[in-house]
C-alpha cells in the first residue's frame, strides 16, 4: 500500500537531510505509529506519503522512490494521491478551505465528484456524529483547537480514502475527545483503512496498533510489533524519549464563581490576588462561551486551566491578555487594565506557534522577544531547550516541536507580568516535556502570573500548582443544525 524505498529528503536551505535512507513499507489495512523525538522526521515521512513532498515542498532535494497504492508520488498528480489519502495536520486550521462544519465535510467529496445525494447523506451523518463534542453550527474559526481537530478528522475521511495519515491527532484533545478519536480509528481500521499516525502520546492506541516505529535522525531506529509494544516497560519508553503511562493529576482547586466555572463557589469566597477578573462575559458568533463572576490568580503560581474542548479555556486566555473583546473588569495589582494595557503586560504561547514567528533566525527571534526586558541569559535558555544548534536556522524550517520550544523560550525572556501557555506541549517528546516544564516554573519563580492551558496530564503533574476547571457552554441544537444542513446542501449547487 505504501512503500518508501531508501529515501532521502533535504528541505530548502537545510544543511542536513531530514530523512536519511528511510526504508518503510506499510501493507493494506495496517495500523502503524511513527514516534520519536521532535525533529526525528515523523511529519516529513507523512508528507512523503500524501505527496506534499515533493509537490508542495518542491525546492528540496529528494532521492529515492515513494509509492502509494502503486502510484509513484513524485510523478503522480496531487489530486490522484489525495483521492487515495486523507490527512490531518498538527494544526488543522491550516487545512480548512471553508467557514462552516458542513461545507468543510463536503469539500473533498465535491472536488472528487461524489454524487450530490450521497454528499448530503454523509454530511448529515457527520454533523450528528460531531455534535457530541463540537458546536456544529459555529463558524470553524470560532471553534477551539481541539474542536477544529475533530472536524478535520471527519472531513479528511468523508470521501472514504483508503489511507488515513494523522499528525499528532491527540495533541489538543480532552480526555473525552481522545476516547471518541479511538472509537473512530477503531471503526476505520475495521473497514480496512490503512492508518499511519505520527504521535508522542502513544499508549491510547495500544489496542489498535499493528506496528510501532521509532524514528531517530530521519531513519528507523527501533521497530516493535503490537505484542512487543504492549510489553515495553515505561523505563524503556523513557530511554527512547517516548511518552508512557499518563500521570495522575490531583491539584488544589482555585476558588472562582460563575456559570462557566465547574464546581464554582460563592463570589464572596474568592480571595483577592494580583490578577482579578470580575463579571466577564464573552460571546462568539452569537453564542455565550464565557460567563464568569469572579476569579483571582496569584503571582508566582502556575494555574492549570482545564476543561473539555470548547469550554472556553483559550477564550479566557485571550480575554486576560487583551486579545478578545468581552464585558467585565480585569485588574492587575488593584488597577483596572484595558485591552491594550493587558496586551503590553502579557505574553502568550499560542496553540499554533507558527503565527508567532516573525524573524529569519532562531537567535533573532529570541533577541526580538528580549528587546524591552531585562532578560535572563538567552544563550542559557536556548541551551536548556535544545535550540543552540539551530540558532542560525530560519524558525519556519524547524519541526513543530522545535517551533513550540522556540516560542516558549521567547516568552521566557520577554519578562511580562502575565504569561499564558496554551497547549505548550502539543508537539513535544518526553525529554523536552521536562525542559518546557522547567521554563514554565522559572517564569512563575520570576514573579509572573502564569496560566497553563493543557490537556496533557504529564505536563500538569510536572508544572502546575493549582487548577481551575471550566464548564462547557450549552451546545447547539443538533436537530436544528442538521435540518439547516440538509436545506443548505439541497439548495446548493454541488459539482
Amino acid at each position: 500500500m505504501i512503500r518508501i524505498d531508501h529515501t532521502y529528503w533535504t528541505y530548502p536551505h537545510a544543511e542536513q537531510p531530514s530523512l536519511r535512507d528511510l526504508d518503510l513499507h506499510v501493507v493494506p489495512g495496517e495500523f502503524v505509529i511513527l514516534c520519536g523525538a521532535s525533529g526525528s522526521g515523523k511529519s516529513t515521512a507523512l508528507r512523503l506519503m500524501n505527496g506534499l513532498i515533493p509537490h508542495f515542498h518542491d525546492d528540496g532535494i529528494l532521492a529515492g522512490i515513494v509509492t502509494v497504492d502503486g502510484l509513484i508520488t513524485a510523478d503522480a498528480e496531487l489530486d490522484a494521491i489525495g483521492l487515495l489519502t486523507g490527512t490531518v495536520l498538527q494544526h488543522p486550521r491550516r487545512q480548512f478551505f471553508t467557514d462552516s462544519v458542513p461545507e468543510e465535510v463536503a469539500f473533498a467529496m465535491e472536488n472528487f465528484g461524489v454524487e450530490p445525494e450521497e454528499i448530503r447523506t454523509r454530511v448529515t451523518k457527520a454533523v450528528v456524529d460531531l455534535s457530541a463534542g463540537v458546536p456544529v453550527g459555529q463558524r470553524l474559526r470560532d471553534l477551539s483547537g481541539g474542536q477544529q481537530q475533530q472536524v478535520a478528522i471527519v472531513a479528511a475521511t468523508a470521501h472514504w480514502p483508503r489511507i488515513l495519515l494523522l499528525d499528532e491527532p491527540s495533541s489538543n484533545l480532552s480526555a473525552d475527545a481522545v476516547r471518541r478519536l479511538t472509537v473512530t480509528l477503531a471503526d476505520l481500521k475495521a473497514r480496512g483503512v490503512t492508518i499511519v499516525v505520527a504521535e508522542h502520546r502513544i499508549r491510547y492506541l495500544e489496542d489498535l496498533v499493528d506496528r510501532v516505529i521509532v524514528m531517530r535522525d530521519g531513519a528507523i531506529d527501533v521497530e516493535w510489533t503490537a505484542a512487543q509494544f504492549r510489553a515495553v516497560p515505561d523505563e524503556e519508553l523513557a530511554r527512547e524519549g517516548l511518552r508512557g503511562v499518563v500521570a495522575a493529576v490531583d491539584l488544589p482547586v482555585v476558588p472562582a464563581s460563575g456559570p462557566s466555572i465547574a464546581g464554582g463557589v460563592d463570589a464572596s469566597d474568592v480571595p483577592e490576588a494580583e490578577l482579578e477578573l470580575e463579571a466577564i462575559r464573552c460571546h462568539l458568533g452569537g453564542r455565550a462561551v464565557l460567563d464568569i463572576d469572579r476569579i483571582a490568580f496569584s503571582a508566582g503560581t502556575v494555574t492549570a486551566i482545564r476543561g473539555v474542548n470548547g469550554a472556553g479555556k483559550t477564550t479566557l486566555a485571550r480575554v486576560v491578555t487583551g486579545l478578545q473583546r468581552s464585558t467585565g473588569v480585569v485588574r492587575l495589582d488593584g488597577k483596572v487594565l484595558g485591552a491594550r494595557a493587558r496586551q503590553r503586560a502579557s505574553a502568550i504561547v499560542m496553540q499554533d506557534v507558527q503565527r508567532q514567528l516573525f524573524t529569519d533566525s532562531v537567535q533573532a527571534e529570541i533577541h526580538l522577544a528580549a528587546a524591552h526586558s531585562r532578560a535572563p541569559q538567552t544563550e542559557e535558555i536556548l541551551d536548556a531547550l535544545d535550540l543552540t544548534a539551530f540558532a542560525e536556522r530560519h524558525p519556519l524550517s524547524l519541526s513543530g516541536g522545535q517551533q513550540q520550544r522556540l516560542v516558549v523560550a521567547a516568552v521566557r525572556v520577554a519578562g511580562r507580568r502575565i504569561v499564558v501557555f496554551d497547549e505548550p506541549s502539543s508537539g513535544v517528546d518526553r525529554r523536552h516535556l521536562q525542559s518546557i516544564s522547567d521554563q514554565i516554573r522559572r517564569v512563575a519563580d520570576d514573579g509572573a502570573i502564569v496560566l497553563l492551558i493543557s490537556h496533557d496530564d504529564d505536563l500538569l503533574a510536572l508544572t502546575a500548582d493549582c487548577q481551575l476547571t471550566l464548564a462547557p457552554a450549552i451546545p447547539d441544537s443538533v436537530s436544528d443544525v442538521t435540518a439547516t444542513t440538509a436545506q443548505d446542501m439541497s439548495s446548493k449547487e454541488i459539482r
